[in-house]
């Protein structure tokens, strides 16, 4: 018996339905195996919705992260399961690359997304839904004494044969779908601590962006000088480039926290990071859901899909160090001599070759007499 049982009583679903219910039966003999399966069972079932459903229609290629990534398929979502699913996407991705370094929470965490993902396709186009609560204890948590030396092998599904069986049945389940929705469907949070949060969601965020920890990337790292009583304290994560100098501080929060909240800690804690190396950090807001970057020395703070990996992070202080004001900027003209790249002066110095020139001219001038000193963009 597991949580995906219920999928069985639907034969449509028989594409991901076994795939979905060995994700959770391999997990106690590895949540690496485990991970990778329920990667697998949901972009079976990803597959099956764009072949069910009129208004997705197949992107220019069939990877999993092109399929989630569509506005069609976004929009059809309810608020909360993108990132569900694509936690799901990214351990996977993990587990395939550091089988070892996925840990038996982050694949029943993984396994938890993954039926609340299914839940919703049941709920749209399954017939006689019945809400059931993800529940660890279905599973033996005993651990075989051997565990196979390699990953179970998936099945494949041909996405274009997928696509040819079902339509037929597209426009009914499409009026199944939006039937159901205007009934209103609700995706039950999860409300995990701070620490929950950093071990199942921004670990594994960091992991997919190519962060090595104890090499670039620093848990709790100490910051010495606080406004607090005891003077100091402690930042989520420092993440730090190949020279030594930090890139980014993450603020992380509990996954029903605004991520605002954590804003002041992490600009105290840059503040500190740049008066010890002489390098102002990037600042990161995340709560495992939702995830802001700022770059509070010349950027507003925007949300963004991810941490960003070292070498984007590295590619903006490069950029960052090459800046340089405008204020006396000159065209030079071994790349551009053409006169309306440059600023007229209130005469024209433009050559009257022609008829043309000369009008121009003269309605620049006239311009100039309204406005003063014009600029061309």
């Amino acid at each position: 018996m597991t949580n995906f049982n219920f999928l069985k009583t639907n034969p449509q679903f028989a594409t991901f339905a076994d795939t979905a219910i060995q994700a959770e039966l391999v997990l106690p003999i590895s949540p690496a195996f485990s991970a990778t399966g329920s990667r697998t069972a949901l972009e079976f079932a990803v597959k099956w919705l764009y072949s069910v459903d009129n208004s997705l229609e197949k992107p220019y290629e069939d990877k999993l992260v092109t399929l989630i990534n569509t506005e069609d398929f976004k929009d059809l979502l309810p608020h909360g399961l993108k990132f569900k699913i694509e936690y799901i996407r990214k351990l996977g991705n993990n587990a395939t690359h550091n089988p070892s370094g996925v840990t038996t929470d982050q694949a029943w965490l993984s396994l938890e997304n993954l039926h609340s993902f299914m839940s919703f396709v049941a709920y749209c186009y399954g017939a006689d839904y019945e809400e059931t609560a993800f529940s660890k204890s279905l599973t033996s948590a005993e651990k075989p004494v051997v565990a196979p030396p390699t990953a179970p092998v998936e099945p494949e599904v041909d996405f274009e044969t997928l696509l040819n069986e079902n339509f037929p049945v597209r426009e009914k389940l499409t009026a199944k779908r939006i039937h159901q929705l205007k009934k209103g469907y609700t995706v039950k949070p999860m409300d995990f601590t701070e620490d929950q949060t950093r071990k199942a969601y921004i670990d594994v965020m960091l992991t997919d962006a190519g962060w090595q920890r104890g090499t670039n990337w620093f848990d709790e790292y100490k910051i010495d000088e606080m406004p607090n009583k005891s003077g100091y304290g402690i930042a989520d994560y420092v993440l730090f480039g190949d020279d030594g100098m930090p890139l980014a501080v993450v603020e992380a929060k509990r996954t029903s926290a605004n991520v605002e909240k954590g804003r002041q800690q992490a600009v105290l804690y840059a503040d500190f990071l740049e008066k010890k190396f002489g390098q102002r950090p990037i600042l990161f807001l995340t709560n495992g859901y939702e995830t802001r970057i700022w770059n509070d020395k010349y950027y507003p703070e925007r949300q963004v899909s991810g941490i960003y990996s070292k070498r984007d992070l590295e590619k903006d202080f490069n950029k960052m160090k090459s800046r340089q004001p405008l204020k006396g900027v000159t065209v030079k003209d071994e790349i551009s001599n053409r006169y309306y790249q440059k600023k007229p002066s209130s005469r024209c110095a433009m050559p009257l070759t022609n008829a043309t020139a000369a009008r121009l001219c003269l309605l620049w001038q006239q311009e100039v007499a309204k406005h003063g000193q014009l600029f061309l963009l």
